[in-house]
């Protein structure tokens, strides 16, 4: 089922609805945020998209996080790293003033109730849920009760749980309700992409907007998910890939992200209609670049057609009968006199 966010109608028919994920990537500064808003603009995405959180309200104490940083492998407390990556709640108000700012959707992906709260005060036109909560029915129903858009992430998850998560969305009664084709591998091979899933969810949950959260390097599997028939994605992007943090050396640089939204709205033109017929200008290069039949010697009126006196050439202005014509007119009587290399034409 189509829908709105921030009056871009988002659905089958529309061109690629663009999120430029900054998920943690502005590293805790504001002021990385604010750049990032503004390739998110640059880049022409729709949306630019955060993570509003308090760690230690979703993360355990004496949890290790592993993870990949500046060519090295990083171990530390996941609570420690995401607290270093936490805005107060001022700075989440400044963010989205610069975002209506540069006239770019803000999105936010909360991780709690208090979280959508801020958010709901602040002012957001969506709400997403990621992965890690496409299970989380109890906080789904509370997000839901919004009435607000819902966009979920469904890696992790097999078909049953994500049916179970669209229901407790609303989605089946009506809901404005996403689901993102996700693999969570960060970055995620080619060979675990399985972009055949997106028909599957197509064919699984009739009236459910599909997309895509890719994971993947480069812009190649967002161009073909569209082709697939997904109407969101979304990437993450950085600043530099050379920045310290767990997310920044498999995000697309400013310049990938540009790439990113070009090719995926090119790969929505491209994908065109499935209804077989010529061009425009296929109906004019038919005449110009398709064989007619000629005559291969002169005819005399009255003559019989054979296939000695028939032959097939191009011809200007594409003159003549078409080869599937050769079969009625063998045995039959020339109605007029042709010249070798005329069309036949009555």
């Amino acid at each position: 089922m189509a829908f709105e966010i921030d009056n871009r109608k988002i659905g089958e028919g529309e061109q690629p609805y663009c999120i430029a994920e900054v998920g943690i990537n502005h590293n805790g500064k504001i002021e990385n945020a604010f750049k990032m808003i503004d390739v998110a603009k640059s880049s022409g995405a729709d949306a630019v998209k955060f993570q509003t959180f308090r760690a230690a309200e979703f993360c355990s104490k004496g949890h290790k996080f592993t993870y990949e940083s500046q060519g090295k492998i990083v171990t530390e407390s996941m609570l420690d790293m995401f607290q270093r990556y936490e805005f107060t709640r001022e700075q989440w108000f400044e963010i989205k003033k610069e975002c209506d700012k540069k006239s770019i959707t803000f999105i936010s992906t909360p991780q709690n109730r208090t979280d959508l709260d801020l958010l709901l005060e602040i002012g957001v036109p969506a709400i997403k849920i990621g992965s890690d909560d496409l299970t989380n029915i109890p906080l789904i129903r509370s997000y839901a009760e919004e009435k607000l858009p819902l966009i979920l992430s469904s890696g992790m998850s097999d078909l049953s749980e994500v049916y179970d998560s669209i229901n407790a969305a609303g989605g089946f009664d009506g809901h404005s309700v996403a689901l993102l084709l996700c693999t969570s591998q960060y970055p995620t091979p080619p060979k675990d992409v399985n972009l055949a899933r997106l028909h599957t969810l197509k064919s699984a949950l009739p009236g459910i907007t599909i997309g895509f959260s890719d994971h993947t390097k480069g812009p190649l599997a967002s161009s073909l998910a569209v082709t697939f028939g997904a109407t969101i994605i979304e990437k993450h992007f950085t600043l530099d890939r050379n920045l310290s943090g767990p997310d920044h050396w498999f995000s697309e640089d400013p310049i990938g992200l540009e790439e990113w939204v070009n090719s995926a709205r090119t790969a929505y033109i491209m994908k065109g209609s499935p209804i077989v017929r010529p061009t425009q200008i296929e109906v004019k290069n038919k005449n110009e670049y398709q064989r007619h039949l000629v005559a291969a010697c002169d005819i005399g009126s009255g003559d019989i057609f054979t296939d000695k006196n028939i032959t097939l050439r191009r011809v200007k202005n594409g003159r003549g009968f078409p080869p599937s014509y050769l079969d009625f007119i063998l045995t039959k009587q020339a109605p007029k006199n042709y010249k070798k290399g005329d069309p036949l034409e009555l």
